[in-house]
């Protein structure tokens, strides 16, 4: 058991036997590095419940944990802190037992684990996936593996939204200006293909509107009645109605964005146990609204929409049905939400999308809460910041994006330049080169992304990223490639457990005691939904193993048990750190 449940729970009997409370709050923190001790004991949040002084609580509570916990070695009282001591006997006993665990910190599901599905990525099919995908796709599946490593059962799904007005926008213009051309006729990724289409059709829309508007009509009435919008909608129209060629083309041309889209997600390293197509949910949602019409929980007004008011509940009225039948986004995500469970046995679900989406979800789980559905309470948006560049804000209409695949090119690049300034590369081979470039440079995209907390916007700097120094992936990458140097020195047996003997250096405790820490991040990153703190973790793991490299020696030291323990201590921080990259989706190399 962790040294810090052990305590909390003699605190509880300290407490109760001097003062017949027992406390609601117990709060531990890192002994200040100017005061002896390992863990501290927060007393003023007790102070609510026990009416006495904060010195003689601490004095109290420390002689009790001195008496009844063989694992103190003593304790010392700062203005109502209470500093303990922790034997080094505990520091032996924890580290020979997780010495040679790779798994250390991870949980296997159990069988009655609970079922929780995380959504990601949820691309448009008639444009390439971009930068902002690129923080979904990667703090969506990084969670994924956070959940699972917390001992939950998951399952990686994405909805890809292929249908609707901005679908046939691709369509219409392709069949206009595309004369038959094709990702082989012209060698381009199938999304970059019919992405190209819809920044064409945005072009013809805007001279089509400016056109009319010289002719007399008003901005509205010229952005209605544009020929080239009125044939998206008639599109839309024939492709609900099942149009046969309307369904072909629709067919062919999100074909080939699938097969882009795959060749971006195996580039990322993500993955997804299922996709769901709007095209195939949407009919479901049509007649979940149907049935709540019956029921009174949606309305129609005049013109045939059907709407729900959640003004009682602090919101606005929603359309969740267009007058001419056809389905909005609210629509397809309640069929999608209500096939899922279906599909899945699942107790909970993560909606990984940006933060200008949090009114939808709220109205979409309110929605399903008013159709019946007990599990509504458990549906959970993982609400994000955007990533902006030095440049300014993306506009896929305007083709202002910035490509997910050319972001992944330029990192390697960036990864590249950088690696041949350092000049370490001796004794690689070109092959070798290319996948180290790649290895870094995605390390440094997905570190410099995760490491900020999911609600915070990012202003994202490329080269920035790839700085071998300071808290970036590069610079953890590096310590990890360090150690399996020291490692593939150690030519010797590393196998002898510690003796209960051994006296610890203080760096060499300072880092066990930043390895003790692992298992509850993974806990709290899990709860929290927050790769951040997985990544702030590693850094501080790393800090604190440069530390001890810096002040002590591995391999040039006489003493047997020393170096041996060195050794395997720096083994288990690499693990930790290739562990904790791999909850983050980043890779890390035997060699830099």
């Amino acid at each position: 058991m962790n040294i810090e449940h052990i305590l909390a729970s003699k605190v509880k009997e300290a407490v109760v036997k001097h003062y017949e409370v027992e406390p609601n709050q117990i709060e531990f923190q890192p002994t200040r590095k100017d005061f002896e001790g390992d863990i501290t004991l927060v007393v003023f949040p007790m102070l609510k419940q026990v009416r006495t002084n904060p010195a003689q609580l601490a004095e109290n509570i420390g002689k009790f944990l001195e008496a009844e916990v063989e694992e103190i070695a003593g304790y010392n009282v700062i203005q109502g802190f209470l500093n303990i001591l922790i034997s080094d006997k505990y520091y032996i006993n924890f580290f020979n037992e997780v010495k040679d665990r790779e798994d250390y910190g991870i949980l296997l599901p159990q069988s009655d684990a609970s079922g929780i599905m995380v959504e990601y990525s949820s691309p448009n099919t008639n444009k390439p996936l971009h930068l902002g995908h690129i923080r979904n796709n990667l703090l969506g599946y990084s969670v994924s593996e956070i959940l699972k490593a917390a001992g939950n059962q998951v399952y990686k799904v994405q909805v890809i939204n292929d249908r609707g007005i901005h679908i046939c926008k691709s369509m219409v213009a392709w069949q206009k200006f595309g004369k038959g051309e094709t990702p082989e006729s012209t060698e381009l990724k199938g999304d970059k293909l019919v992405g190209n289409y819809y920044v064409r059709f945005d072009k013809e829309y805007k001279k089509e509107i400016s056109q009319l508007i010289e002719e007399g009509k008003s901005e509205d009435e010229a952005k209605a009645q544009a020929p080239i919008f009125v044939e998206a909608q008639e599109m839309l129209r024939k492709w609900e109605a099942n149009d046969p060629e309307v369904v072909k083309l629709w067919s062919t041309m999100n074909q080939w964005v699938y097969d882009g889209f795959d060749k971006t997600y195996d580039a990322l390293g993500v993955d997804f146990d299922k996709s769901y197509y709007e095209s195939e949910t949407y009919l479901l949602g049509k007649d979940n609204i149907q049935k709540g019409l019956e029921d009174g929980v949606f309305y129609k007004k005049e013109d045939g929409s059907v709407w729900i008011d959640l003004s009682d509940e602090g919101l606005d009225e929603k359309i969740v049905l267009r007058s001419d039948g056809t389905a909005v986004y609210m629509t397809q995500d309640i069929g999608t939400a209500i096939q899922r469970f279906a599909d899945f046995d699942i107790n909970q679900m993560v909606y990984t999308v940006g933060n200008e989406q949090e009114y939808h979800f709220k109205v979409l789980f309110l929605i399903l809460k008013k159709l019946g559905y007990e599990w509504a309470e458990a549906l959970y948006h993982l609400s994000y910041g955007m990533v902006d560049l030095p440049s300014g804000k993306m506009k896929s209409r305007e083709g202002t994006v910035v490509d997910a695949d050319d972001l992944i090119q330029e990192m390697a690049d960036t990864a590249k330049s950088i690696s041949e300034e350092l000049g370490k590369l001796d004794g690689y081979t070109d092959a070798e080169k290319e996948e180290l470039y790649r290895i870094i440079g995605l390390g440094a995209l997905k570190y410099y992304i995760l490491k900020v907390d999911p609600r915070k916007r990012i202003l994202f700097n490329p080269e920035e990223s790839v700085d071998f120094q300071g808290n970036t992936g590069p610079f953890i990458q590096y310590t990890y490639a360090r150690i399996q140097s020291i490692l593939r020195k150690a030519d010797f047996d590393t196998t002898a457990s510690l003796s209960d003997s051994f006296s610890f250096h203080e760096k060499e405790k300072e880092l066990i005691k930043q390895i003790q820490l692992y298992p509850e991040t993974i806990a709290l990153a899990a709860e929290n939904h927050s790769p951040a703190l997985i990544a702030n973790y590693t850094y501080e793991l790393v800090k604190s193993f440069n530390s001890f490299y810096q002040n002590v020696q591995i391999l040039g030291i006489d003493e047997e048990d020393e170096k041996v323990f060195r050794v395997q201590l720096s083994k288990l921080v690499a693990n930790i750190i290739k562990s904790a990259f791999a909850l983050l989706g980043i890779e890390v190399p035997e060699r830099m």
